[in-house]
């Protein structure tokens, strides 16, 4: 479950060894081919801005004519729609075969990674085309690159998420040498190509606010199709900010519980806040359902009809509907404090709402334990996001922005609340001297694999609460054609420190089977069954009748590619040059809307439509 980590590229190192980058030649392909596909694309931009091309031009006055919004919005719009949609599946799609099946053989042999990087590619293209297709200025907001060529900033910062995006590639083959696989999806890197993809829709809102506000004052209103893109935008930045969430969604999450919920609160309250704003009435409930449908669609492609894990997903109905309640209210009026009332109903009724779908559908239930935990990181973060969520829909809806102090504060106040968030969900707990006693029973086999049950012993017995997040087994990466590839049993406690399986597990194969505990802030497992790895030069650790074994730091079982005897300096190194490269993309973001709005005219407001206030 490497996710992304064997494309890659670019890379300045030798040739990486199995389960730590991809092959030489590969490298030199990828790179080849992207090195020919962006010349092609330059010298497309060089003879259009030159003027010694017109199909360009027509392509987009024809995309223009068919969407009702200027030319340098409409063709750069449908390019990123189409890329966004291809990147999610590919990452999706890509996530569940590294569940099911581990590792790959090659960045070339995933299929799911040509559709990522085709994905990735056309954001930053689309937003290099808004660049490059205009010759007049486009809009007041538009950025002066010459004196006769203007940008406008939404395809900046389009451009920019998928620069951020598409760096994260060679980035994580080198990271992936020095590191080894740290088969996560919160691998630094990999979260640069997530946040990167999931952002630049809130670039693609700044760029159809520049061409709806660059229309003819006689201009005929959008029709239903250009209202669905509008939702699709917002049920867009729902998803994207979604993404983070992968892992619980399909059962193997590597952080503490406490995560989950803070990562709902605050995708609800950007997206369902900012699309209230500006779609009026409905405009939340709207946006989470076309978010559901997406995300269902695909989930449905991925599992049934691929054969993959199947993943759930937050459905966000339960916010939506407290932000349609909360806008009936004069608090509206009042945007951020509006968004700020928002973000703290999302983070307490709005996630005891969602805990109700997650309780009954998901891996991973709520315990009751989780709430007071998950409260105090999940409520300033949503209340923050939920402030930024109203300062979109504000930029959006042409209303002004607080002053710069203010709204500049408050990104900063929102980027510090989450940092805060996750070191604390990053603090864990391993039992130093706890072990555990298993006593297997053999199952009947399925299709040649050898299944068990177990008996499973505690010392000291009180090394689990009585109300753990989870004590389960899960068992992964055991090909796709055996259930999957994926397995999950929650053991059924018969005494203290006692549990037994309630079916039987994997311990053969291909398999890598581990005893989760999870409890608070203790965060550890045993392993039970671990398939021999070569390319690695790991062991096999067999599932004998009876053994004994100490209870580990998880991501020592869950990331066996990781190599464990780098030093932490060069680890904190790689992880802040990432946090640098991430805080330029929010600062680009945010830069992106302030501008924006500081072109907007006095009193534009009750010009544009939709309004916050229909």
């Amino acid at each position: 479950m490497e996710f992304f980590g064997e494309v890659s590229g670019v890379s300045l190192l030798a040739q990486g060894s199995e389960g730590g980058g991809a092959a030489l030649n590969e490298i030199i392909g990828l790179s080849a081919a992207a090195a020919v596909i962006t010349a092609i694309l330059l010298w497309i931009g060089y003879l259009h801005r030159n003027h010694k091309i017109s199909w360009l031009t027509k392509l987009a006055d024809w995309s223009g004519r068919r969407f009702k919004r200027p030319p340098w919005v409409a063709l750069p719009i449908a390019m990123f729609i189409a890329s966004i949609i291809c990147a999610l599946f590919g990452f999706i799609w890509d996530v569940s075969l590294h569940i099911g099946n581990g590792r790959d053989d090659g960045a070339l042999a995933n299929p799911a990674h040509y559709f990522i990087l085709i994905g990735l590619f056309g954001i930053f293209v689309a937003g290099c085309t808004a660049v490059v297709l205009p010759f007049d200025k486009p809009g007041p907001a538009a950025v002066r690159i010459t004196d006769h060529w203007h940008a406008p900033v939404g395809g900046l910062v389009m451009a920019g998420c998928g620069l951020y995006a598409l760096m994260g590639f060679p980035l994580d083959d080198i990271w992936h040498r020095i590191f080894g696989q740290d088969v996560t999806l919160w691998g630094p890197t990999h979260l640069m190509m997530i946040g990167g993809a999931g952002f630049s829709t809130l670039a693609a809102l700044y760029l159809e606010h520049e061409g709806r506000k660059d229309r003819p004052a006689d201009a005929a209103p959008d029709g239903i199709g250009l209202k669905f893109v509008q939702y699709l935008a917002f049920a867009g930045v729902l998803i994207g900010a979604s993404v983070y969430q992968i892992e619980f969604d399909f059962g193997v999450p590597q952080f503490r519980q406490v995560f989950q919920p803070m990562l709902i609160g605050a995708a609800a309250a950007l997206a369902l806040v900012g699309a209230r704003m500006f779609m009026g009435r409905g405009g939340a409930v709207i946006a989470a359902l076309l978010a559901i449908g997406l995300r269902g669609l695909v989930a449905l492609i991925v599992g049934p009809v691929l054969a993959a894990p199947i993943n759930w997903f937050a459905l966000y109905l339960g916010a939506a509907v407290l932000v349609e309640l909360l806008a009936l209210t004069p608090l509206i009026k009042r945007p951020v404090l509006f968004g700020l009332v928002a973000g703290l109903a999302i983070g307490t009724v709005g996630l005891w709402l969602e805990s109700l779908w997650i309780n009954a559908v998901y891996h991973y239930p709520w315990p009751t334990s989780i709430w007071p935990e998950a409260l105090a990181m999940s409520v300033p973060v949503a209340v923050l996001t939920g402030a930024c969520g109203a300062m979109v829909g504000m930029v959006l809806t042409g209303q002004r922005l607080p002053r710069r102090a203010i709204s500049v504060g408050l990104v900063a106040l929102t980027v510090l609340a989450i940092g805060g968030a996750a070191a604390n969900g990053l603090r864990y707990n391993v039992p130093e001297t706890a072990t555990a006693a298993f006593t297997l029973t053999e199952a009947p086999s399925v299709d040649g694999q050898r299944f068990v049950t177990a008996d499973v012993r505690f010392n000291p017995p009180d090394v689990v609460s009585d109300d753990p997040n989870w004590v389960s087994v899960l068992g992964w990466q055991g090909g796709l054609a055996n259930e999957r590839g994926q397995f999950v049993d929650h053991l059924e406690k018969v005494g203290p420190g006692h549990y037994v399986s309630t079916q039987p597990m994997p311990v053969s194969g291909t398999w890598k089977t581990l005893l989760r505990v999870h409890d608070g802030d203790t965060f550890t497992a045993v392993p039970i069954f671990l398939a021999g790895d070569p390319g690695i030069g790991a062991q096999e650790v067999p599932a004998e009748p009876q053994f004994t074994r100490p209870f580990v730091s998880e991501i020592t079982i869950l990331q066996r590619e990781r190599s464990p005897d780098i030093p932490q300096s060069l680890w904190l190194i790689g992880c802040l040059v990432v946090l640098g490269c991430t805080l330029a993309m929010v600062a680009g973001i945010t830069w992106g809307g302030g501008r924006i709005n500081n072109s907007e005219p006095s009193g534009s407001e009750a010009e544009l439509q939709p309004s916050a206030q229909s």
